[in-house]
Protein backbone atom coordinates (compact mmCIF):
# COMPACT_ATOMS: atom_id res chain seq x y z
CA UNK A 1 0.00 0.00 0.00
CA UNK A 2 2.89 2.32 0.78
CA UNK A 3 4.32 1.72 -2.70
CA UNK A 4 0.96 2.65 -4.26
CA UNK A 5 0.80 5.83 -2.19
CA UNK A 6 4.30 6.79 -3.32
CA UNK A 7 3.44 6.22 -6.98
CA UNK A 8 0.47 8.59 -6.64
CA UNK A 9 2.67 11.07 -4.81
CA UNK A 10 5.20 11.03 -7.65
CA UNK A 11 2.45 11.37 -10.26
CA UNK A 12 0.91 14.38 -8.51
CA UNK A 13 4.36 15.91 -8.13
CA UNK A 14 4.96 15.44 -11.86
CA UNK A 15 1.62 17.05 -12.66
CA UNK A 16 2.45 19.98 -10.38
CA UNK A 17 5.85 20.42 -12.03
CA UNK A 18 4.28 20.37 -15.48
CA UNK A 19 1.68 22.95 -14.43
CA UNK A 20 4.43 25.16 -13.07
CA UNK A 21 6.77 24.83 -16.05
CA UNK A 22 4.54 24.32 -19.10
CA UNK A 23 2.51 27.35 -20.21
CA UNK A 24 0.61 25.33 -22.82
CA UNK A 25 -0.61 22.94 -20.14
CA UNK A 26 -1.92 25.89 -18.13
CA UNK A 27 -3.79 27.10 -21.22
CA UNK A 28 -5.34 23.65 -21.72
CA UNK A 29 -6.35 23.51 -18.06
CA UNK A 30 -7.92 26.99 -18.24
CA UNK A 31 -9.91 26.09 -21.37
CA UNK A 32 -10.90 22.79 -19.75
CA UNK A 33 -12.23 24.65 -16.73
CA UNK A 34 -14.29 26.89 -19.05
CA UNK A 35 -15.70 23.84 -20.85
CA UNK A 36 -16.61 22.16 -17.56
CA UNK A 37 -18.25 25.39 -16.40
CA UNK A 38 -20.29 25.61 -19.60
CA UNK A 39 -21.26 21.95 -19.30
CA UNK A 40 -22.57 22.54 -15.77
CA UNK A 41 -24.34 25.73 -16.84
CA UNK A 42 -26.12 24.09 -19.78
CA UNK A 43 -26.73 20.79 -18.00
CA UNK A 44 -25.29 18.62 -20.76
CA UNK A 45 -26.29 14.97 -20.94
CA UNK A 46 -24.28 12.12 -19.42
CA UNK A 47 -23.10 11.07 -22.87
CA UNK A 48 -21.97 14.62 -23.65
CA UNK A 49 -20.13 14.73 -20.30
CA UNK A 50 -18.36 11.51 -21.21
CA UNK A 51 -17.28 12.86 -24.59
CA UNK A 52 -16.17 16.21 -23.15
CA UNK A 53 -14.22 14.64 -20.28
CA UNK A 54 -12.58 12.12 -22.61
CA UNK A 55 -11.51 14.95 -24.90
CA UNK A 56 -10.16 16.97 -21.99
CA UNK A 57 -8.29 13.96 -20.61
CA UNK A 58 -6.81 13.16 -24.00
CA UNK A 59 -5.54 16.68 -24.64
CA UNK A 60 -4.05 17.07 -21.16
CA UNK A 61 -2.47 13.60 -21.29
CA UNK A 62 -0.94 14.29 -24.68
CA UNK A 63 0.36 17.65 -23.47
CA UNK A 64 2.04 15.88 -20.54
CA UNK A 65 3.53 13.27 -22.90
CA UNK A 66 4.67 16.00 -25.27
CA UNK A 67 6.40 17.80 -22.41
CA UNK A 68 8.08 14.55 -21.38
CA UNK A 69 9.25 13.82 -24.91
CA UNK A 70 10.62 17.34 -25.28
CA UNK A 71 12.45 16.97 -21.96
CA UNK A 72 13.99 13.66 -22.98
CA UNK A 73 15.04 15.03 -26.37
CA UNK A 74 16.62 18.08 -24.72
CA UNK A 75 18.41 15.80 -22.26
CA UNK A 76 19.94 13.48 -24.84
CA UNK A 77 20.49 16.16 -27.47
CA UNK A 78 21.20 19.51 -25.82
CA UNK A 79 22.58 20.97 -29.04
CA UNK A 80 20.25 21.79 -31.93
CA UNK A 81 19.77 18.88 -34.30
CA UNK A 82 17.35 18.46 -37.17
CA UNK A 83 16.22 15.00 -36.01
CA UNK A 84 15.62 16.24 -32.47
CA UNK A 85 13.53 19.11 -33.81
CA UNK A 86 11.46 16.71 -35.93
CA UNK A 87 10.76 14.51 -32.92
CA UNK A 88 9.61 17.49 -30.87
CA UNK A 89 7.48 18.82 -33.74
CA UNK A 90 5.75 15.47 -34.21
CA UNK A 91 4.98 15.21 -30.50
CA UNK A 92 3.57 18.74 -30.56
CA UNK A 93 1.47 17.83 -33.60
CA UNK A 94 -0.19 15.04 -31.60
CA UNK A 95 -1.36 17.63 -29.07
CA UNK A 96 -2.51 19.94 -31.85
CA UNK A 97 -4.61 17.22 -33.50
CA UNK A 98 -6.25 16.25 -30.22
CA UNK A 99 -6.91 19.89 -29.32
CA UNK A 100 -8.41 20.62 -32.75
CA UNK A 101 -10.70 17.59 -32.57
CA UNK A 102 -11.68 18.60 -29.04
CA UNK A 103 -12.64 22.06 -30.27
CA UNK A 104 -14.82 20.47 -32.95
CA UNK A 105 -16.43 18.21 -30.36
CA UNK A 106 -17.08 21.21 -28.13
CA UNK A 107 -18.64 23.11 -31.02
CA UNK A 108 -20.88 20.18 -31.89
CA UNK A 109 -22.03 19.71 -28.31
CA UNK A 110 -22.47 23.34 -27.33
CA UNK A 111 -23.97 24.52 -30.62
CA UNK A 112 -27.28 22.89 -29.66
CA UNK A 113 -27.31 24.90 -26.41
CA UNK A 114 -26.28 28.20 -27.98
CA UNK A 115 -28.56 28.08 -31.03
Amino acid sequence: MKRLFHSFKFAFHGFWLACKEQPNLRIHLFVSALVVGLAFYFGVSKLEWCVLLTSIGLVISLELLNSSIEGIVDLVSPERQVKAGKIKDIAAAAVLVAAAVSVLIGLLIFSTYFF
